[in-house]
C-alpha cells in the first residue's frame, strides 16, 4: 500500500479545527497533555513549526528521536510530530500495545518517495549480476519502512546525518562495496570525508534503471542511489558566493544533504545537532550563514539574538512537507484519543518490521 491509499484510508480534518483560535487551540492541547500525563508521548523533530515544537515532550534530529522511541516503554499513545518514515520508525522500535499517530498523512518526504521497494529490488538484482556478492545495503533513514526492510534482511543497517560516517566505516568492514539509499549527496559526501575518492563512486539512476559511471568497474566502491533533499538541494555555491562576497567573516555551515560542491565551499558541515551544537558553542558576535530548513534556523536566530545568523539561502521557504503537522492536526489527534477514535495510526506490517527493525537495531548497536 501506498502513501496515496493510506491517505484515502484515514480522515482529514474535520472542518470545525480551522474555525478555532490560536489561543483556544493551545489551551485545549495542554489540558490534554495535563489529563493524559505520561500516558502520551509527543516526539518533535526540528523541522517542525514552533506552534507544534512548543507542545513536544522531547525534540531532535532522527537519531535522537529513533532511541527516544525505542526507550520509551510507558507511553499508551505515540504522537509523532514528524514525517511518515518516523512515524513507521517509532512504530517499529515501540511495543506492539503502544499506538503510533501521525497527526496527519500528508506528512510525507520527497527523499523517502525517491526509492520505493519495486526500484530497490530491481536495482539490486541489476548490481549483484555486475558486481556479486560484494555490496552491502546502507539507508538512511530517511526512507520508507519497506527499504529499512530491505537492508535488514540483507545484513545491512540504517544510517542518520550523526552517524553516517561511522555506519560506512562499519559497512566497508562487512562488504568490499556499498549501496547508499536514498540521497546520494549525504552517501557522497559521507564517503568522500572517510577517503574514497570520487572516482570510485558510481550513480543508480533508478528512473532509467541503469548505473552512471565511466571507468573500470572493479574501482567502484560505493554506489549512490540517485536522490536527494529537495530543501537541501536548494543551497547552491551561488548562495555561497553571496555570502563571501558581502559578508566575507561570516562562516557557512550546512547539513551534510547538500550537494559536495556546496559542502566543499563550506567551513562547516554536519547534522542538524551538530549545526544546533555549532552555534551555542560559538561565541558573542559571531557571524553564521546556515544550509538547511528554515523553520530550524528561524528558530536558531530566536535562541541567539546576541549572533549575527541568516539563511545561506535568503529565498529558502520551509520543508513543505514538515509543515503539514500544524496546530490544528495535532489537536485534533489528541482529541480523538480521549474520544476513544484514533485516526491517522501508523503500524507497519509484521514481517515488514522484523527486518525494517533489524537494520534499525544494528545502527543503534553501533551508536
Amino acid at each position: 500500500m501506498n502513501l496515496f491509499e493510506v491517505i484515502e484510508k484515514n480522515k482529514l480534518l474535520p472542518d470545525q479545527y480551522k474555525e478555532l483560535t490560536k489561543e483556544e487551540m493551545e489551551t485545549r492541547v495542554q489540558a490534554i497533555k495535563e489529563r493524559l500525563g505520561n500516558k502520551l508521548y509527543i516526539p518533535g523533530h526540528h523541522y517542525q513549526k514552533d506552534e507544534v515544537i512548543q507542545f513536544a515532550d522531547d525534540t531532535g534530529d532522527s537519531l535522537k528521536l529513533a532511541q527516544l522511541s525505542a526507550e520509551n516503554h510507558e507511553a499508551a499513545y505515540i504522537v509523532f510530530c514528524g514525517v511518515h518514515f518516523m512515524a513507521e520508525t517509532a512504530d517499529i522500535l515501540t511495543k506492539d500495545t503502544q499506538k503510533v499517530i501521525l497527526p496527519d498523512m500528508r506528512a510525507g518526504c520527497s527523499m523517502a518517495d525517491m526509492a520505493d521497494i519495486y526500484q530497490t529490488e530491481r536495482a539490486w538484482s541489476e548490481l549483484q549480476n555486475v558486481f556479486g556478492d560484494t555490496i552491502l545495503p546502507l539507508t538512511y533513514v530517511n526512507s520508507t519502512a519497506a527499504i529499512k526492510s530491505f537492508v535488514g534482511r540483507r545484513g545491512g543497517a540504517t544510517v542518520t546525518s550523526s552517524n553516517a560516517e561511522h555506519m560506512v566505516t562499519w559497512a566497508f568492514t562487512q562488504k568490499e562495496r556499498i549501496l547508499f539509499l536514498p540521497d546520494q549527496h549525504l552517501g557522497r559526501n559521507t564517503a568522500f570525508n572517510l577517503g574514497v575518492p570520487l572516482e570510485k563512486m558510481a550513480v543508480w539512476d533508478p528512473i532509467s534503471n541503469t548505473l552512471q559511471y565511466e571507468g573500470n568497474l572493479e574501482d567502484v566502491k560505493v554506489i549512490l542511489w540517485k536522490g536527494h533533499c529537495s530543501v537541501h538541494e536548494n543551497f547552491t555555491i551561488h548562495n555561497i558566493a553571496d555570502i563571501r562576497t558581502s559578508n566575507p567573516d561570516m562562516k557557512i555551515i550546512v547539513h551534510p544533504e547538500c550537494k559536495r560542491e556546496v559542502v566543499e565551499l563550506s567551513d562547516l558541515a554536519g547534522s542538524t545537532n551538530y549545526i544546533i551544537q555549532q552555534i551555542e558553542a560559538s561565541p558573542a558576535g559571531s557571524a553564521w550563514a546556515i544550509g538547511t530548513e528554515m523553520n530550524l534556523v528561524n528558530r536558531i536566530i530566536q535562541d541567539h539574538p546576541d549572533k549575527q545568523i541568516v539563511s545561506l539561502n535568503p529565498h529558502m521557504c520551509p520543508c513543505l512537507t514538515m509543515n503539514r503537522i500544524d496546530l490544528p492536526h495535532l489537536l485534533w489527534a489528541l482529541e480523538s484519543i480521549e474520544q476513544g477514535e484514533l485516526h491517522n495510526v501508523i503500524k507497519v506490517e509484521a514481517e515488514i518490521a522484523e527486518y525494517a527493525k533489524l537494520a534499525l537495531t544494528r545502527m543503534l548497536d553501533q551508536s
